[in-house]
C-alpha cells in the first residue's frame, strides 16, 4: 500500500528545493570577493590582449 502523501507539502518541499538550487547558483555568480572578480577581470585582459596580439597587420582593415 502506498504511504499517505500529502499534495501541500510535497509541492512546497518541491519549491523549496528549487530555491535552494537558485541560491546556489546566484551565490556561485555574484557572491564573490572583491580579489576574485579583480582577478577574474585581469585574466580575461590579458586573454584579450593575447588575442589581439595574434592579429596580422592590414587583415580586417579597410581603406
Amino acid at each position: 500500500m502506498a504511504a499517505i502523501l500529502n499534495l501541500r507539502r510535497a509541492r512546497k518541499a518541491r519549491a523549496r528545493a528549487a530555491a535552494r538550487l537558485e541560491a546556489a547558483a546566484r551565490a556561485a555568480r555574484f557572491g564573490r570577493t572583491a580579489a576574485e572578480r579583480e582577478r577574474e577581470a585581469r585574466e580575461a585582459a590579458a586573454a584579450e590582449a593575447r588575442h589581439e596580439a595574434h592579429r596580422r597587420e592590414g587583415e580586417g582593415e579597410e581603406e
